[in-house]
């Protein structure tokens, strides 16, 4: 039973690969997502507010 455990912890090599792949998958998704939600009109609009907002105390 000793022999197993100490084999498991031994063979950890390609967790490292692994687990910079799922982040890598995760990443690419959520840029996905960022670039459909910050094309998208309402977002714009929401963009375009807080800058026009943004800009009222500097220039008013």
């Amino acid at each position: 039973m000793k022999d197993s455990i100490d084999r498991l912890v031994e063979e950890e090599e390609g967790l490292t690969t692994a687990e910079y792949a799922v982040g890598t998958v995760a990443v690419a998704g959520l840029g996905g997502v960022l670039i459909k939600l910050l094309t998208s009109d309402w977002a714009m609009d929401i963009i375009k507010r807080v800058i026009e907002w943004a800009f009222s105390f500097l220039f008013s």
